[in-house]
């Protein structure tokens, strides 16, 4: 059974995990790599790619004070998009995230081997720090944020002393020829390093558990990218600049402490905090990769795309165990790649899902859907968001045929995951969709031009609506427990003689009314489970009865039924009777619901199992 996730985590939280996420391996180890793609201009390649991301920060904010839910861009893909492109969102971005977290585990295991002169091999000092993030992340998410304040901080603190005591020894001449790599090579870098922006991602899988979402994410994650853009600018310009050996620095893993060596006097000084810094930094990334990457498959079980098992928490410390653990052992099989092969790999799914929320905001907007109500919304659409789409492409085909090929095989493996497990399953979302479609639509007093949009609406807000109106109803609805077979219309005799007296109308009335809605469109939606419903006159009417026929109830076409809602409702409560029809498809969509049904014990535990099936979904 799945279980809410505690709200812990507050702007300070949101701001340092964000920022520790993307101020780590993208500065510690990628800019020398870099500076071998692009010369000088890499300062301008960390520019543009914190500016392709910035309309997703805006899609991203968006979207998350919309859907504050766990599982970040994988949840609103799944509700714009549907399960299959769910499917791949979701372990596109597990896949990831966690190929992010492996690499500041490679390297700090590089680090301290390099500058700390460690014996064990950096694979051996990786798998043994993924073993501590998981313990930390299993322990509390509360606590994995507070350790990531404390080493953002500081983190920030080492970066801004080597900045300002950097830039007193840059060489001018280092920057000299800054364009002579082309255009080409400056976007293609731009392609490499953008997975040093990922941290954006990372935060919004954490919606859930953050205090005050509306404000917190879009304000944390703004600050952060801000924040991040600059320090990355300023540290590579100084790393560049006071380099005595340019030609080393396109082969080190260590740039930032092999420059600070040129400080002078103090610079071993400096290359001790630096190496401090670097340390802190892979800690951050580490951390932050496997407190959001395990909310992904959280995230997609509770949508049926993957085993229900990965939704666990622990009841004890609130954390998602299973999930943490699973992400753990991936981000350990990645260990032993091949460091370039790695970056670029996530680079490459991250920008995929980048382009995916940006075309989510657009679907969400133009489908006018009334649930989706951002608390913050992105400035100049649709432009910002086609400026990401199209931006991300261009990065895309930047990458080059061979990562654009290795994307699209794991995009496949998707697609074939999706076919041969989820689908099978079902979720939550794309059946719900397909069962209240078939009960309305051939209904002119349910229907409407902009039906599809209300069923989506109220799948998306279907937490809320289980806890009130809906919840009220089904507990003071009337049960019934028959053991004989019954056709069709004396079963509604049965029902129309307990309404009409209550209502105040004529019973006979009724029962033709429920024949005829039986004969324009049956009511049985599925193998045993009929959801006949009509309209009356009157005002403020709605009422539920729930039915055990053990026997059946014969309907047309010899169809049988053995689960029974009936609804009867005034005009003016058309969209509380879809809302009805929503958390009836929500509960017996339930694999194990049919089986229950039928062996529970009296009417009292009819109507518990229906009140216990509707707070699992909320």
């Amino acid at each position: 059974m799945s279980k809410e996730l505690k709200k812990e985590l507050g702007l300070l939280d949101i701001f340092c995990i964000s920022t520790g996420a993307m101020i780590s391996s993208g500065l510690f180890i990628i800019p020398g790599l870099a500076y071998a793609q692009a010369g000088p201009a890499v300062v301008l390649s960390y520019f543009i790619a914190g500016l392709f991301c910035l309309p997703t920060l805006f899609s991203m904010s968006e979207l998350t004070t919309a859907m504050p839910k766990a599982g970040g861009a994988y949840f609103y893909i799944m509700r714009g998009f549907g399960p299959l492109f769910g499917t791949i969102a979701g372990l596109s971005m597990w896949f990831s995230l966690s190929l992010k977290g492996t690499f500041a585990l490679v390297g700090m295991g590089m680090y301290l081997t390099l500058v700390a002169k460690l014996s064990l091999s950096p694979s051996i000092l990786a798998l043994l720090s993924c073993m501590v993030f998981v313990a930390v992340n299993l322990f509390s998410t509360k606590d994995a944020g507070r350790v990531q304040v404390f080493i953002v901080i500081g983190l920030l603190g080492i970066l801004a002393l080597y900045v300002g005591w950097g830039s007193q020894h840059v060489i001018a001449s280092n920057m000299s020829g800054f364009f002579d790599k082309g255009a080409g090579a400056i976007f293609a870098t731009a392609s490499y390093v953008f997975i040093s922006y990922g941290g954006l991602v990372k935060v919004a899988a954490l919606a859930e558990e953050t205090d005050n979402p509306g404000r917190n994410l879009p304000l944390g994650m703004i600050l952060s990218l801000i924040v991040t853009s600059i320090v990355y600018a300023l540290v590579v310009w100084v790393t560049i600049g006071v380099s005595t050996d340019l030609e080393a620095l396109k082969n080190t893993y260590t740039p930032i402490t092999d420059s600070a060596k040129a400080f002078g006097d103090g610079g071993n000084i400096l290359v001790t905090l630096i190496a401090f810094a670097a340390f802190f930094a892979f800690i951050s990334t580490a951390n932050s990769g496997i407190m959001a990457a395990s909310r992904y498959p959280l995230g997609m079980s509770r949508d049926k795309l993957i085993p229900d098992f990965f939704q666990k928490i622990s009841p004890k410390l609130g954390t998602p165990y299973i999930s943490i653990i699973f992400t753990g052992i991936f981000m350990v099989l990645f260990v032993f790649l091949e460091l370039t092969l790695l970056v670029k790999v996530a680079s490459s799914l991250l920008i995929l899902l980048y382009i995916f929320v940006n075309l989510t905001v657009i679907l969400f907007r133009e489908s006018h859907i009334q649930g989706y109500k951002p608390t913050f919304t992105s400035p100049l659409y649709p432009y910002m968001q086609v400026i990401g789409i199209l931006g991300g492409g261009f990065l895309l085909v930047e990458m080059g045929t061979k990562i654009v090929f290795m994307t699209m095989m794991f995009v496949a493996l998707g697609f074939v995951w999706y076919n041969v497990y989820a689908k099978k399953r079902g979720t939550r979302d794309s059946a719900l969709i397909y069962l209240l479609q078939k009960l309305v639509e051939r209904d002119k007093e349910l229907a409407s031009d902009n039906i599809l949009s209300e069923l989506k609406d109220i799948v998306i807000q279907r937490d809320e609506v289980i806890r009130d109106k809906v919840h009220k109803l089904f507990d003071e609805s009337v049960v019934l427990d028959i053991d004989e077979p019954k056709k069709m219309e004396s079963f509604f005799n049965i029902i129309s003689e307990m309404l009409a007296e209550e209502l105040g109308i004529d019973p006979d009335a009724l029962v033709e009314k429920f024949v005829h809605r039986e004969m324009t469109a049956c009511t049985v939606v599925r193998d045993r489970l009929a959801i006949p419903h009509v309209i009356i006159e009157g005002e403020g009417i709605f009422r539920i009865i729930m039915a055990r026929a053990k026997s059946g109830v014969i309907f047309p076409g010899d169809k049988l039924a053995h689960i029974i809602f009936v609804t009867v409702g005034s005009a003016d409560k058309r969209n509380l009777h879809l809302k009805v029809l929503a958390a009836i498809a929500q509960i017996t969509q339930d694999p194990e619901f049919d089986s229950k049904w039928m062996k529970v014990g009296n009417k009292e535990d009819l109507k518990h199992l229906v009140l216990l099936a509707e707070r699992k979904r909320g």
